[in-house]
């Protein structure tokens, strides 16, 4: 059983804030976290909110071990008339708990986590940036404290919540970026990890990542792991084609995310009365499609970049220009649907945005 009662502690020295201009992905983080624990007797209790500071952790503590930890992104916007809006947060709780299910951790209370989570931002609200593109970035995460050795899952755990000050995620901001196609790493597999925002996911992906890099390329399109054959998602991010006129996507086939972005994006496109296939695409179809002058549009969709346009794939020996490395017309109008909605600079017909009383 989840307690409710909430002890805040306040710094007393707070932060010096980074300079908005200067802003990167989560580099500078705010003067209070959230911390509540959990242990088979008490169930999860003890929130807190305190100064944010460093852990003191047992070396045998089982995360270390054995990567049993979940964890999740949203973030927090400030209006042009100073309200603070979350973006679906109600969304990445649930989904924390489906990780945390995969990993074997105890599910939290989702309405009371967002409660805390207001509680946290409220405290910390001087350090929401206001400038075009910037935002909150709030990371709530799990981790398996007890210290013992044997592989079984933990009867401890923390979670925490901290938060970022951010700009862009990529320097190109809405800039087409160039993907390199992996065809020798696997991200994962049916019936693996791959559904879940788990640690190890992502830290698997970075000798990809190397090879994208080594190639001029920003990020990795993962295929399959069976067949190396279908298009799973992009990085840290779910993928959508437009193909002659039909908006295309990974179906969820239980190794990759599922993202609130994603399924955002989806229902956005359906309520302009644009269908959305939810189908597994090869790279054959994709590569026929650019040699056709079919493939008209390429975009990553996630919580850190929102949209991020495709400018460039590269696999093998094949390279395909999509839309001539420029910004197409439908991820524009996502990425300004999305983002205004986010801020409150356009109409939320949806009921996405959860204000946060600022009073």
């Amino acid at each position: 059983m989840t307690q409710n009662k909430l002890e805040i502690m306040k710094c007393t020295h707070g932060k010096p804030k980074p300079d908005v201009d200067s802003l990167a992905f989560g580099k500078h983080f705010t003067d209070h976290m959230f911390i509540m624990d959990y242990s088979e007797e008490k169930g999860w209790h003890g929130a807190r909110i305190i100064p944010y500071q460093p852990l003191t952790l047992d070396p045998a503590a089982m995360v270390f071990h054995y990567g049993q930890t979940v964890f999740e992104g949203l973030k927090a916007y400030r209006s042009e008339e100073g309200d603070i809006r979350l973006f679906r947060p109600e969304e990445n709780f649930a989904r924390l708990n489906r990780s945390s299910d995969r990993l074997s951790i105890p599910p939290v209370d989702e309405s009371l986590m967002l409660n805390y989570l207001k509680e946290l931002i409220l405290l910390d609200r001087d350090w929401i940036p206001t400038a075009e593109g910037t935002s909150l970035y709030i990371r709530p995460f799990i981790i398996a404290t007890e210290p013992n050795l044997s592989v079984a899952p933990s009867r401890t755990y923390k979670l925490m919540m901290i938060l970022s000050p951010v700009g862009a995620y990529y320097e190109e901001g809405m800039n087409p970026v160039g993907i390199f196609v992996e065809d020798h790493y696997t991200r994962a597999a049916p019936g693996g990890t791959g559904t879940a925002k788990t640690a190890g996911n992502y830290c698997a992906a970075y000798k990809a990542q190397d090879r994208a890099t080594a190639n001029q390329k920003s990020q990795v399109l993962w295929l399959d792991g069976v067949e190396k054959k279908y298009i799973e998602e992009v990085g840290s991010m779910n993928v959508f084609f437009k193909i002659d006129g039909e908006i295309h996507t990974p179906e969820l086939s239980g190794s990759i995310l599922e993202g609130v972005t994603r399924k955002s994006v989806i229902e956005l496109l359906h309520s302009w009365g644009m269908n959305v296939r939810e189908r597994r695409i090869s790279m054959e179809e994709v590569i026929a499609a650019s040699k056709a002058g079919t493939l008209e549009e390429v975009f990553g969709t996630g919580t850190a970049a929102v949209i991020s346009p495709v400018g460039e794939l590269q696999w093998k020996d094949h390279s395909m220009l999509i839309n001539n490395r420029n910004t197409g017309a439908l991820a524009k109008r996502l990425y300004d649907s999305l983002t205004g909605i986010q801020t409150g600079e356009q109409e939320d017909p949806f009921g996405w945005s959860v204000q946060i009383n600022d009073n």
